[in-house]
């Protein structure tokens, strides 16, 4: 029996809304921002470490950040103009960020030294992707090159190209794959040919048919030449289909399992616009410095698809949509704004923190959306059971979290959670089921990390 925590694993999730209002909606460039903040660490691992100085002069593509280890990405200059400030500030996560601001010069001069690199085996490939930027950029944010980078024991069966976008509003990776499929193409063809996995399978919901098309077309093309391991895969339109587990499971059958990586079941999976950004860096030199957003929500009334540099203010971006702003600060009916989507974006405190590399989305909500509902008693429907995607308990965790028993997190499992808000989503009582799995397994964490530095002083002390 496959088991996912202890029970038989199915596919599973919720049908949310689509809300899909602006997929025919070709992005389109904002006004470059007076000034852009580009935090450090805007991906998972270590953050970059600052190659410039304040008041240097730095041009569009250049390296002011560079990769400090080996799961790392390097950080580009999204705008031309000088460097304004080199500071530690507050991040969206509540850690503390080195953030560089520069004020933009209106110009958006390249830097001289952009220029297509050299290509022509796996380390070189490898290469490449670190110095492009390219982090997972449907929002998980690790390093790509480190995720390509795989041990010589690892059978790569499947790299599942992440096209689901599964959230509700959300069109970006839509835009992607339709506006820039050359690209999603060409660097489908360069993970065959450095990476050699056994199939390629282009991933995408059944409520897009316009991407579905055409790189089936490609596909289809593909196959004529000779060319064999590359399909489309159409999928039920089912929340959380792009988490990575979930996506492996409904695609390959596969199950990865509790502490496990999913190269360990022979499977990578990228997200689409990350495949066309290293792409697009191996083919022009470009790296990654702007993002397409997808700005909508119940309090937008004309939603679009933007492209912005990378470390634009919301407010730049709420300004360029036009309608959001009253003398400069957010309307009144705007109760509440998130980067991402709602099932699983952040809300931020106001609308001077930037876009950074994994934002896909800007939403803003009225109050009527904005305003917690009231939550009531567990009435032990099971509903959050049914359609856990990674067959959690999450009453049973809500309980343990309360009566701040770690052992018992570490039993239900809650390491596993994919937090993608299903529970939530579907709970009668609207209990905060989501908020609570998000701080049990901080407590799991804490109390592992307590557990490990007890062993380790235990064994110090044998040890003397």
């Amino acid at each position: 029996m496959n088991k996912l925590g202890s029970y038989k694993c199915r596919a599973k999730g919720v049908k949310a809304p689509h809300k899909k209002n602006t997929a025919k909606y070709e992005p389109v460039m904002i006004k470059i921002p007076k000034e852009v903040k580009l935090p450090m660490s805007m991906h998972s691992g270590t953050p970059a470490n600052p190659v410039v100085n304040t008041g240097d002069y730095v041009k569009v593509g250049q390296v002011i950040g560079e990769a400090s280890g080996f799961v790392s990405s390097p950080v580009h200059a999204s705008v031309s103009g000088t460097v304004k400030s080199i500071e530690t500030v507050d991040s969206l996560t509540g850690e503390k960020a080195v953030t560089i601001t520069i004020t933009s010069d209106g110009s958006q001069t390249p830097w001289e030294g952009i220029a297509p690199p050299a290509v022509t085996n796996l380390k070189e490939f490898l290469e490449a992707v670190r110095n492009s930027g390219v982090v997972g950029l449907g929002g998980a944010g690790y390093p790509t090159a480190p995720k390509f980078t795989l041990k010589d024991t690892v059978n790569l069966d499947y790299i599942l190209i992440n096209g689901a976008e599964c959230e509700p509003y959300i069109t970006s990776d839509t835009r992607t794959m339709v506006d820039q499929t050359d690209y999603v193409w060409e660097g489908v063809l360069l993970m065959k040919e450095y990476l050699k996995p056994k199939n390629i399978v282009i991933c995408i919901e059944n409520n897009k048919p316009e991407p579905i098309k055409k790189l089936n077309d490609l596909v289809l093309k593909a196959k004529s030449a000779g060319l064999d391991g590359i399909s489309v895969r159409v999928l039920p339109s089912l929340y959380p289909q792009g988490e990575r587990k979930v996506l492996v499971y409904n695609v390959t059958g596969r199950i990865v399992p509790e502490g496990g990586r999913l190269p360990d079941v022979g499977c990578i999976v990228v997200n689409c616009t990350t495949v066309a950004t290293f792409a697009k860096y191996i083919i022009t030199g470009n790296p990654l410095v702007s993002k397409c957003i997808t700005v909508d929500g119940p309090a937008v009334k004309n939603p679009k698809n933007v492209i912005a540099p990378i470390g634009t203010p919301v407010r730049d971006i709420f300004e360029h949509i036009g309608g959001l702003l009253t003398d400069g600060n957010l309307n009144e009916n705007i109760k509440k704004v998130t980067l991402g989507g709602p099932m699983m974006g952040v809300a931020i405190p106001n609308i001077d923190i930037p876009i950074v590399k994994i934002t896909n989305a800007v939403l803003a909500f009225n109050a009527k959306d904005a305003s917690p509902p009231e939550p009531g008693p567990c009435i032990k429907c099971g509903k959050c059971l049914f359609n856990c995607p990674m067959n959690l308990m999450p009453p049973n965790i809500e309980n343990a979290y309360e009566l701040k028993k770690p052992e018992l997190l570490k039993k239900f499992k809650v390491n596993m959670c994919a937090e993608c808000a299903c529970c939530a989503f579907t709970c009668p009582a609207k209990r905060p089921l989501v908020q609570v799995m998000k701080l049990a397994g901080n407590m799991l964490w804490e109390y592992e990390q307590e557990q490990k530095a007890k062993k380790t002083a235990s064994q110090n002390k044998e040890a003397k």
